[in-house]
């Protein structure tokens, strides 16, 4: 297959292009510029979503992945969240908008999202069905899913994944987390009841090859492992696995001290089950945290 994919760079990125290569697939990046430690086989062409849709060319594929958009992970102002939301609804309308150019229609468009489209549920059982909630992340996802739907007009599958936290090795979260914890000064988040969404990276670009290559995979599905925990037990097994106590808690209002707005997002509670993807037969390689964390860090 040739699959065009947008934020190739990233944490997940790099790894899912790494996948799929070693797949057979040919890959085709779009991105501000060329990166250093990309894959030296892949195709690239300059796309910047703010000035209009990419080239018609680099849409002739039979997939696309979106991954493109601006960190939400940073202190929010009002500029940074008028990124947050334009990198993501914008940029994929103006994706959608080159798919209908395109001479050669790809036949999925497979999309990153979010666990932020259900806001802060407490304890309630979240699958694909469950509604959105009704936070900033929330109402961002509503509209970045609704801008990749309009797909489907095209002919389309179109495979919003509602990401976790991801882990692996080399980025992403965990990366700045083990310091603190090898210090022997990480802790749970406030009461800690909160629960934590989480998937292995390689869980999580195998669930999106696998969203590409099974024509029967169309609609959101939950990327995350299938065994959530609180962030209590999130903190209490990666102390374990490090060897260390995570016995000092965090108080909220240093949190927000510290991240300002965001740190919101760090206390809301969404108890996500990839109900889809179990349905379907996908097998997680590392469906207990754990194990996940053993696996990372040995």
């Amino acid at each position: 297959m040739q699959v065009t994919i947008t934020g190739a760079s990233g944490f997940i990125g790099r790894r899912l292009v790494s996948q799929l290569e070693a797949a057979g697939h040919t890959i085709h990046v779009l991105g501000r510029s060329p990166r250093k430690g990309g894959s030296p086989s892949a195709h690239f062409s300059v796309w910047e979503p703010e000035k209009g849709p990419p080239p018609p060319a680099a849409l002739a594929a039979d997939a696309v992945i979106h991954l493109a958009g601006e960190p939400v992970s940073q202190r929010w102002s009002p500029e940074v969240k008028r990124r947050i939301r334009d990198s993501r609804v914008i940029g994929t309308q103006q994706l959608v908008a080159g798919l209908g150019q395109a001479e050669q229609r790809p036949k999925v468009l497979v999309t990153a999202s979010a666990v932020g489209y259900y806001g802060d549920r407490g304890n309630e059982v979240l699958t694909e069905s469950a509604g959105p909630g009704d936070t900033f992340l929330s109402r961002i996802c509503v509209e970045w899913e609704a801008a990749a739907n309009e797909a489907r007009s095209l002919g389309m599958r179109v495979v919003p994944v509602r990401t976790g936290l991801v882990l692996g090795k080399g980025g992403g979260a965990l990366e700045k987390m083990l310091p603190l914890f090898k210090a022997g000064v990480g802790g749970k988040l406030g009461a800690g009841t909160q629960w934590m969404p989480w998937v292995h990276l390689d869980d999580l670009v195998s669930l999106m090859v696998r969203a590409v290559e099974d024509g029967s995979w169309d609609g959101p599905v939950n990327g995350a492992a299938p065994n959530p925990v609180t962030n209590a037990d999130f903190t209490a097994a990666l102390g374990r696995a490090v060897h260390r106590p995570a016995l000092l808690p965090v108080p909220e209002f240093a949190v927000k001290v510290l991240y300002g707005e965001m740190a919101q997002i760090l206390f809301h509670s969404q108890r996500v089950i990839p109900q889809f993807p179990l349905s379907a037969g996908f097998e997680f390689r590392h469906p207990e945290l754990f194990g996940a964390l053993k696996a990372i860090l040995a």
